[in-house]
């Protein structure tokens, strides 16, 4: 019986590694044979501990096991599906989102996932007829000797050959299927809630000599401003986060039709960053406003408003306030999202205009909640009673997976392709964009655009790789590795009164944001504990990091181990990455030692002093 429910369990671990996981990137058969045996290395111990039940408590122990692991992996494969990425521990602690998910969750499901469940009645059989096989035995010592041999072969086996795929595989990654693909769900899983242990005695650990280390290394890589230094001083910033919005749907169409006409015009009197990223890890649209905010990388692990809400920051909207600024949030959705409303007192903001404050019904929402026309309408009001100068955040929401959009809303046609997700993609991008349009019309009709400088920035992908086959069908492209990193683009547009269009390709990140803002406002940030550079500086590095380690710089893309030549797109040498590659797992580590360690209480500490 040990032995079957050791095998059911692999069985359904490998049909989501060929189905579900699919995506997942096998380099050569010592990957692909790891995979065949690394669930193993777990269920083999976990199951294990049955040789020292008796009765029917073994059965039921085993049953129990057998449930609870197909219910984790079957969590896995849903999440998987919505974000390309697996479940860690930080993230059962933001369970109050999952209610905002409902229909995000149940479009990842279909009924062929039943498959992951066939086994129960097997294990009624069992226990209602109790056949012969079921039946319990007395294990003797030198049955459970070999058991333990056996598995403790296996174990070391598997992390070995994972250790020879990848050195330092435990110590040095950021890439959480790279884990899994060595070494399981499972066993992955028990790492997480080391990890977790781990940081959680970093912050009691902490002390402010760490702090001035990473000081040196950003004073060291400061950018001086642009001649744009000061050219919107006093002016009102209204900042708007484009859901899931990459670049390459700007100056795009399907069948004819333009994707984002409203845009596509407003670049042209704007600056556009065509070579711009988003760079955030599992809490995605909190992700990006929390690199905008205070120029620090995210965790690769779950989100940092929740997992540290109650840290220092030295925030974008804590600087505005003190430069006589009245600085606001606006967001149609429930204020506890995300933990935003902890979060949004800890980084400065003065208001925080949520749900409660719009007329949300049936008839004005969709998917997520309120319509983008109708919240950027409802969102004037609220602009117009503000103080100035005033900076002001507004996150949009129905360009938001799973992309629902009434009919009667649709402005193009939709695009056929295998993937849903895809076809309806681009009709809920063409809302936004006229949902932008509208709001760009009432704020000229209000007075507030001609004293505004207006960023719009995409906060994270869209498409996840699961859609890679329609993606490259649309196109016209395989979508390798190194394309994959490529949409990964996201827009960034910055309009300045006054000014003309530009079109500007250096290679810049969200993490860019908050310098930037503040030089053109004409605000010193020399004393700022931050990584991002002006992107209108003529000194700023052409370098954008992902959260998984991966590096874009003007010429070379490392990413899924390899090094790519950009304009080529072809594979080079991993000496020309190495440099940037280092430079990157650096900036990360540094961000990842503030956060954990709240070393900013200390730097805080020392301006009071």
């Amino acid at each position: 019986m040990i032995l079957l429910a050791v095998f059911l369990l692999w069985a359904k671990t490998h049909l989501a590694y060929h189905t579900a996981f699919s995506s997942m990137k096998i380099d050569n058969q010592m990957q692909a044979f790891i995979l065949l045996i690394n669930p193993f290395s777990f269920l083999l111990v976990i199951f294990g501990f049955a040789l020292f039940l008796k009765g029917g408590g073994r059965n039921l122990y085993l049953f129990l096991c057998d449930l609870l692991l197909t219910v984790f992996l079957y969590a896995n494969i849903v999440f998987y599906r919505f974000f390309n990425d697996f479940i860690t521990l930080p993230l059962l602690f933001q369970s109050n989102n999952f209610g905002d998910l409902d229909a995000s969750i149940l479009s990842e499901m279909n009924p062929a996932d039943l498959l992951y469940f066939a086994d129960l009645p097997l294990w009624a059989y069992i226990f209602i007829k109790k056949p012969a096989f079921s039946l319990a035995r007395p294990f003797s010592k030198l049955d459970r000797r070999v058991y333990c041999l056996i598995t403790a072969a296996v174990i070391f086996f598997n992390l070995g050959l994972a250790e020879t795929e990848r050195p330092e595989l435990l110590t040095r990654t950021f890439d959480r299927e790279m884990l899994v693909k060595l070494i399981g769900p499972y066993n992955y899983a028990l790492y997480d809630i080391y990890l977790q242990s781990k940081t959680t005695a970093l912050r009691a650990m902490a002390d402010g000599s760490e702090l001035s280390e990473i000081e040196n290394y950003v004073r060291v890589n400061k950018a001086r401003p642009s001649d744009l230094f000061g050219a919107a001083k006093g002016k009102n910033v209204i900042l708007i986060s484009l859901e899931s919005t990459q670049s390459f749907v700007i100056d795009n169409r399907v069948y004819g039709q333009e994707i984002t006409p409203f845009l596509n015009d407003f670049i042209r009197e704007s600056y556009y960053f065509d070579n711009f990223y988003h760079q955030t890890g599992q809490g995605k649209t909190s992700d990006a406003e929390f690199l905008i905010d205070n120029s620090l990388y995210p965790l690769g692990r779950g989100a940092v408003f929740f997992t540290h809400a109650g840290n220092e920051y030295r925030a974008l909207p804590e600087i505005l306030n003190e430069k006589g600024y009245f600085t606001a949030a606006l967001h149609a959705n429930n204020k506890s999202f995300w933990n935003r409303d902890i979060m949004y007192e800890t980084l400065g903001y003065q208001r925080f205009y949520h749900m409660d404050d719009y007329e949300v019904t049936e008839e004005n929402s969709v998917g997520w909640g309120l319509k983008d026309i109708p919240f950027f309408e409802q969102s004037i009001g609220h602009l117009k009673s503000m103080p100035q100068p005033f900076y002001a955040k507004l996150i949009t929401l129905t360009n938001h997976h799973p992309f629902e959009l009434d009919e009667s809303d649709r402005l193009i046609e939709p695009y056929q392709s295998a993937s849903k997700t895809l076809n309806q993609y681009f009709l809920t991008v063409r809302y936004e964009d006229e949902a932008l349009k509208v709001f760009i019309e009432k704020l000229k009709e209000e007075g507030l655009y001609d004293n505004s400088v207006i960023i719009m920035y995409g906060d994270h992908y869209g498409i996840s790789p699961n859609h890679n086959e329609a993606m490259g069908e649309y196109l016209g492209k395989e979508i390798t590795p190194f394309e994959n990193a490529q949409l990964q683009r996201v827009p960034l547009i910055i309009h300045i009164p006054g000014h003309k269009g530009k079109v500007i390709s250096t290679v810049g990140g969200q993490i860019d944001l908050k310098p930037t803002i503040l030089h053109l406002l004409g605000i010193e940030t020399d004393d700022d504990i931050g990584f991002g550079q002006d992107l209108f500086s003529p000194e700023r590095r052409e370098f954008a990091v992902f959260r998984d380690g991966s590096v874009v710089t003007k010429d070379y893309l490392w990413t899924a181990g390899t090094c790519y030549d950009k304009e080529s797109g072809e594979e080079t040498e991993e000496r020309y990455c190495a440099p940037f590659r280092e430079r990157g797992a650096e900036e990360l580590k540094y961000s990842d030692r503030i956060i954990y360690g709240d070393l900013l209480r200390f730097y805080a500490k020392d301006e009071k002093d």
